[in-house]
């Protein structure tokens, strides 16, 4: 661009255009700017996550609530009431002679008793006339040389605590248990089929009865490997998942709920005829005698016989393409595979936008397609302006569903239909902002969806909550280094989580399926998620 003349000879009409051309020279120079630094940062190898505040567009939108000093105490009353006294001790006062005795004045303490218990059992053998020697058995709840509180104390401290495995290790010690390092370990992971098998109960619960599920997910490791832990759950219930990638088909695996079966039904052709496998390929394993397949090695073998398993000889389709169509074909027979199952039957899964979570009924949260339009990069006065005024519109139109969640009827549903066309088919001037208003009015149905089934939250905040525990289970520990243990891990933090959710002690859950003498029994977690999610 040449060097402007004297500014003193030039009319209005040339200065203002000018003006007009150093703006859009500005503008031009702005986005090479951001262009070269997400570049140098690509380079660089690094994500270049923008520092953005939170938008806070959930939180300004709940209505002013109690405060701590105005909420009422849960249970009323004092809080002593509430407590068992196990031991009573009269305290006497130094009284003066002749003083009066007036009875007593109660002060409750509470204190914990923290020491090791050692016992011998001296166990009866007997002989019988036909040479059997007969052993008495040990206490239900005993492992090797341990029992069912020094477990429960290990396990509560472990997941729920979050502890790392050398400082619980040097507490147990500390408190006076003789116990190695392999031995803590072995009681973590050791003998916990029935956690896992009911942590699998629970989400089997969750899936045909729950009328709606958000889901997330974060990275993990495992065997030194990078992987994902998906998260699934609502108000009621949580589960936690870890497979080697963020794919559909590993998402499908985990919803199928520990099954393992693949199945062609009505459910599984409209999801090959929605993912666009071809036609031909639909009806031959429409129209074939066997429609379901027990194990991946039988399933895999139907594909095959098909030729859609493998490469296929020279001059026919390329490699990739089968293995595309394997691919699409599988999901499909998964997804028939949970619907077989009764899994999914009208649930609306709720998900942040990431691609493998769009299966079934799917819906959108509001809080991450706004933070699209908070995180935009703006370059101009005029682009600032016109992203505030979205956003401002994206909240009240928030606030304004929130509402109908309480009180929703056919005139507001149309109302919000209307007024979402408004917000989204606008023209801004600000090319990417306009670009992306039209990206989320595509997504209109599934950001809609609430209007529809207003008993489903507008966000996955509950989902991000849950997921922080395995986020946080890895920064302290890292990876897993065997199945087990990555089961194991999984598993109780579900249980920890669902515990939580119920309004049950997980030490109380511990202590029940432990057999620790004197601990009420718990429910089977499962019947209550279930009985839960029904009634909701």
């Amino acid at each position: 661009m040449p060097p402007p003349p004297d500014l003193t000879t030039l009319s209005p009409s040339e200065l203002r255009d000018l003006v007009i051309a150093l703006v859009t020279r500005v503008t031009e120079l702005e986005r090479s700017v951001a262009a070269q630094r997400d570049e140098i940062a690509r380079l660089k190898g690094h994500t270049g996550r923008p520092t953005l505040k939170p938008s806070g567009m959930e939180t300004a939108t709940k209505p002013k609530s109690l405060t701590d000093k105005d909420k009422p105490r849960p249970g009323g009353g004092k809080k002593t009431a509430r407590r068992a006294v196990h031991q009573e001790q009269v305290l006497k006062a130094a009284a003066p002679p002749g003083s009066r005795f007036k009875g007593y004045e109660s002060f409750v303490v509470q204190d914990l008793v923290l020491r090791p218990h050692v016992t011998r059992y001296r166990r009866e053998r007997w002989l019988t006339p036909d040479g059997q020697t007969i052993t008495a058995s040990l206490p239900t709840g005993t492992v090797g040389h341990f029992g069912p509180e020094l477990r429960r104390f290990i396990l509560a401290q472990y997941h729920q605590g979050q502890m790392t495995m050398a400082r619980l290790l040097t507490q147990i010690r500390a408190i006076g248990i003789d116990i190695s390092k392999r031995q803590v370990v072995r009681l973590l992971t050791h003998g916990q089929d029935d956690f896992i098998t009911e942590a699998r109960d629970v989400l089997r619960a969750g899936l045909a009865d729950a009328t709606w599920i958000s889901v997330d997910d974060t990275g993990a490791r495992h065997k030194a490997v990078n992987g994902v832990c998906t998260q699934i759950g609502n108000d009621h219930f949580a589960w936690f998942g870890t497979t080697a990638s963020k794919s559909r088909l590993n998402f499908l695996d985990l919803l199928r709920a520990g099954h393992a079966d693949y199945v062609i039904n009505a459910a599984a052709l409209a999801s090959m005829r929605g993912r666009g496998l071809a036609g031909p390929v639909i009806a031959a394993l429409a129209d074939h005698a066997d429609t379901h397949f027990a194990t991946p090695a039988a399933w895999q073998a139907h594909l095959a016989g098909h030729g859609i398993a493998s490469p296929t000889p020279r001059g026919a389709a390329p490699a990739a393409l089968i293995l595309d169509l394997a691919r699409l074909a599988t999901e499909g027979a998964v997804w028939g595979s949970v619907k077989a199952h009764g899994f999914l039957r009208e649930t609306v899964i709720l998900s942040d936008d990431a691609g493998q979570f769009d299966v079934g009924r799917h819906a959108l949260c509001w809080v991450h397609a706004e933070r699209l339009v908070h995180k935009l990069d703006t370059f101009t006065q005029a682009h600032r302006t016109a992203q505030d005024h979205v956003r401002g519109l994206i909240w009240w139109f928030y606030s304004d569903l929130k509402a109908y969640r309480s009180d929703p009827t056919p005139r507001r549903r149309s109302e919000l239909r209307s007024r979402f066309d408004r917000i989204f088919r606008r023209s801004t001037g600000f090319a990417s902002l306009d670009r992306l208003l039209r990206r989320l009015h595509a997504n209109k149905d599934e950001l809609l969806m609430v209007l529809d089934r207003p008993e489903i939250p507008l966000h996955t905040n509950g989902s991000e909550n849950d997921i922080r525990s395995q986020v946080t289970r890895r920064k302290i520990s890292g990876g897993t280094r065997s199945d087990t243990g990555r089961d194991c891990r999984d598993a109780f933090l579900g249980l920890a989580k669902t515990c939580a959710k119920l309004r049950l002690s997980f030490w109380d859950y511990l202590g029940s399926r432990l057999a620790v003498p004197g601990i009420h029994h718990v429910p089977n977690l499962a019947a209550i998620v279930s009985l839960r999610c029904r009634e909701a």
